[in-house]
């Protein structure tokens, strides 16, 4: 059968030109290079550009999370010494603030769900580990159907309650799965520590995947940091969008969850992190002086040239579907950044991501006759942080999937409440018309 693999791949291929014929919004991107307006949703912003007279004009990047700038609602915790995820969780939820009290309830019933069914960790995550973390949260997810005792009422009250359990779980089961990998595949001492209802998520990941269960008070609030900034992405970013597809069927709450992670784990969506690392390290290998602009710039070019590290032509971490001047995400982890790589004793390093960014833009103007601006993404510098908290390159999108699913759980109960269709968009076919043959008569 494989001898046919290519005459299978020739018999799936569409001409490219029937695309532009048809008027087919490939990936559902107009030809401007805006996205297809499929919904409405009042969770996140995303804000890169303004539209005048069909032509793009890049504008400095915004993110609102519930109407509310994420700058401030940064600076806002940040300024009283507290973390700020679970407040983000409770925002994105519930469509508004918390006052103190209500984030104390909030924080105490998220602690309360943080471990696992009885005898789970050993029967799910233990007895069958995953070398993909990603797949591990993914089937855990769906057998946490099975402990529920409600799993397809999809009343808003029993999807909010599932939503908020499923967040409190997923730092368990993602310092689970990575502690499972790391014993059975990598023959590493096994530490199973009980999360602790009083921490939030950042320090739950660290105290659960760290052997000694330490971490600094920086360490925590950059991980706190980094969650915040991936809660949401609007309802057009593809695992957002999926759960609003598979919710529209009217399935449960774990399907659609499990959608989602699967959405995330692809390269072009949740990894990208992880090249952004890896081309640095190779960088870093291949240029002998972190200060020489020109010989970095070299490597840039190089790099898009399809000549060096992996020969795909990108700069990774360099570059937005939608942010154009700045990613706003971007220059709040890059300031955080900053502060722990002096606590690592990797300013230095630092310095060298600084300059990277800036000569990447010079580079990909140049060699691509850019007009437009192009600006560093979150993934730039989310990497380096968390190379900089030692967390393994396998837990990067994993943690990802931490902060977002705040977001899908929002945008499901959005999509339950709202337009109550099921998501179908047109595929036409352009198969030519063949009659049938009876089997004695085929080739």
């Amino acid at each position: 059968m494989l001898s046919n693999l290519s005459e299978l791949i020739e018999r799936n291929r569409i001409d490219p030109e029937l695309y532009e014929l048809y008027g087919v919004k490939r990936g559902l991107r107009n030809n401007n290079g805006t996205g297809v307006l499929v919904g409405l949703t009042e969770i996140g912003e995303v804000h890169g550009y303004i539209m005048d007279d069909n032509e793009k004009i890049p504008s400095k990047g915004r993110l609102q999370y519930r109407g509310i700038n994420i700058k401030h609602i940064v600076n806002g915790f940040q300024k009283d010494g507290r973390k700020g995820f679970e407040e983000v969780c409770y925002l994105l939820l519930f469509g508004k603030l918390p006052n103190l009290e209500e984030l104390l309830q909030f924080n105490e019933m998220i602690g309360s769900f943080r471990s696992l069914p009885s005898n789970f960790t050993e029967d799910m995550i233990l007895k069958i580990p995953s070398n993909d973390i990603m797949n591990k949260l993914a089937r855990s997810i769906l057998v946490l159907y099975s402990h529920d005792n409600n799993p397809d009422d999809t009343s808003i009250k029993n999807v909010l309650r599932q939503s908020i359990e499923l967040i409190a779980k997923f730092p368990t089961l993602v310092a689970y799965g990575y502690q499972a990998k790391s014993h059975y595949y990598h023959n590493n001492s096994l530490y199973i520590h009980s999360p602790k209802a009083e921490l939030g998520a950042a320090e739950n990941i660290l105290y659960m995947i760290r052997p000694d269960n330490s971490y600094t008070q920086t360490e925590a609030e950059i991980l706190d940091l980094s969650l915040v900034l991936h809660a949401e992405h609007g309802g057009g970013n593809n695992s957002a969008f999926v759960t609003h597809v598979v919710s529209s069927t009217g399935t449960d709450t774990y399907s659609a969850i499990a959608a989602a992670v699967g959405s995330l784990k692809g390269p072009k969506h949740g990894g990208a992190n992880i090249k952004v690392i890896q081309m640095m390290k190779d960088l870093e290998r291949n240029i002998k002086n972190w200060d020489n602009k020109v010989e970095i710039k070299a490597y840039l070019f190089k790099l898009l040239r399809k000549e060096a590290f992996d020969k795909s032509g990108l700069i990774y971490g360099i570059g937005h579907a939608i942010y154009t001047i700045s990613d706003p995400r971007a220059l709040l982890l890059k300031e955080k950044a900053a502060e722990l790589a002096k606590e690592k004793d990797r300013f230095d390093e630092y310095k060298l991501y600084e300059l990277v960014e800036e000569l990447s833009k010079e580079a990909l103007s140049e060699f691509r006759n850019l007009n437009s601006p192009v600006c560093a993404n979150v993934d730039f510098y989310s990497g380096f942080v968390y190379d900089m908290l030692n967390i393994p390159w396998e837990l990067y999108t994993p943690i990802f999937a931490v902060a977002r699913i705040v977001g899908w759980c929002a945008h499901r109960i959005e999509e339950l409440i709202g337009p109550q269709k099921i998501i179908r968009p047109a595929y036409k076919s352009v198969a030519e018309r063949k009659p049938y043959t009876p089997i004695r008569e085929r080739d």
